[in-house]
């Protein structure tokens, strides 16, 4: 029998999973349970992790930077995320790998295109990223890409793009190469530079920056908590060292069901569509991804879903919780499912830019109801798009003004600017 699941079910479980409903937990706990924070935009991790945690951002700058708990890396749909550290292997093997090879196909493309490496651009390539790696472990800590191209002028190599656009003109090749060796896990992006907005960080060899526990690198499968298991040390990276040793990696298909596991546990039930558009995989990956774990098939109010089996459990009364919560644009929250309608209602147009990107949301009971910016002056404005009732209305007052002492004299402008939040600081 097909187990039937509400939309006020998914609402009440998105509050209680999504950690809406109080004030609790670490930085660390808190991208655990979403599975990964967004960090596209820098400043969305921080509104992140205080609307659940009321943290500071001192707090998240030591969880990132000298506990080193989480770990900003380039995950799934290409996208930068913050993630538990010990996850790290899990999303490298899952998504990240698949990227680093599309990455470094189109950049030996672009060198052949611009004449760069004679008949071997893939060697060339593959030279420029072995001297990086050693010039980075010879420096014993982080640099900068200026640095780095100090010690590697290969990396300052120009190429022309678009030259008949008024946008297009020629740039170096530095950045392009540094996140592709992220993205195959030898580096990774450590302390920033600048303000807790800045998008610019220092470069670190992968293997000195995350942390060994009891004789492995962090990233390998824990199954304590009924997680799929790897056999052997797993490295949170798989990457090559500057000495040309090679790391242990997990596999790709074990890491895909631990992370559908993940996925589930935080946004399920939901239709598969979900699960294969947040994870960036091809059908056939989804299918084999699922097809490993014990997952039941849901009605959801007359779509297809799936649950991770034995986590049917759900709210008698399908009520979420009455709770107010301000999220920032990209929040892992309205970024987790690709189909929103249950808990965005009518409000794509104002919310949304035209490229997918969600600005600033306000949320009551587990569904958006608004949305919300931040005033050169400091002032943190929001309108609400439907009556909510006095009690609601007077909760997001109240988050309003938390949020607004909390961001004190810094200013949290969007990377990816809406129609709403435009419209409220105009």
């Amino acid at each position: 029998m097909t187990v039937k699941v509400s939309v006020a079910q998914r609402r009440a479980r998105l509050v209680a999973r999504h950690q809406l409903a109080g004030l609790a937990g670490s930085v660390a706990d808190v991208a655990g349970a979403m599975v990964a924070l967004h960090a596209t935009d820098p400043v969305s991790v921080y509104l992140s992790a205080w609307a659940r945690t009321g943290c500071t951002a001192d707090s998240l700058d030591e969880a990132l930077y000298a506990e080193r708990a989480v770990v900003r890396m380039l995950g799934m749909r290409r996208t930068m995320f913050v993630v538990p550290a010990g996850l790290v292997g899990v999303i490298q093997a899952a998504c990240t790998d698949d990227v680093a090879r599309r990455l470094r196909r189109q950049l030996e493309k672009d060198l052949t295109t611009g004449g760069v490496g004679g008949t071997d651009p893939a060697g060339w390539l593959r030279d420029v990223g072995e001297s990086v790696v050693h010039a980075l472990a010879a420096r014993g800590g982080g640099a900068s890409g200026a640095q780095l191209s100090e010690s590697e002028p290969r990396l300052r190599t120009q190429l022309t793009y678009a030259p008949d656009k008024s946008y297009g003109g020629a740039a170096y090749i530095t950045s392009r190469v540094l996140v592709l060796l992220a993205a195959e896990g030898h580096l990774v992006r450590g302390h920033r530079r600048g303000g807790w907005s800045s998008g610019q960080f220092e470069w670190f060899p992968a293997a000195s920056w995350l942390r060994v526990e009891n004789g492995a690198e962090q990233g390998g499968v824990a199954s304590a908590d009924g997680a799929v298991s790897a056999t052997g040390a797993v490295s949170a990276t798989g990457a090559v060292s500057a000495t040309g040793e090679g790391a242990a990696r997990l596999d790709a298909g074990v890491a895909r069901a631990e992370l559908a596991r993940r996925w589930l546990g935080a946004f399920g039930p939901a239709p598969v569509s979900d699960l294969q558009w947040w994870a960036g995989w091809t059908a056939g990956q989804t299918k084999a991804a699922l097809a490993a774990l014990p997952v039941i098939e849901v009605d959801l109010d007359g779509q297809p879903g799936v649950l991770l089996a034995g986590d049917e459990t759900f709210d008698d009364h399908g009520a979420a919780a009455p709770v107010a919560a301000l999220l920032p644009a990209l929040d892992p929250t309205p970024m987790g499912w690709q189909a929103r309608g249950w808990f965005l209602g009518e409000h794509r147009d104002a919310l949304f830019d035209r490229t997918g990107n969600i600005g600033p949301t306000v949320w009551w009971a587990g569904r958006v109801v608004g949305g919300w910016a931040q005033r050169l002056s400091g002032e943190v404005v929001y309108r609400l798009l439907e009556d909510v009732g006095s009690d609601a209305a007077a909760a997001v007052a109240s988050e309003a003004v938390r949020l607004e002492s909390w961001l004190g004299p810094a200013r949290a402008t969007p990377r990816f600017r809406t129609p709403l939040e435009r419209a409220l600081v105009a």
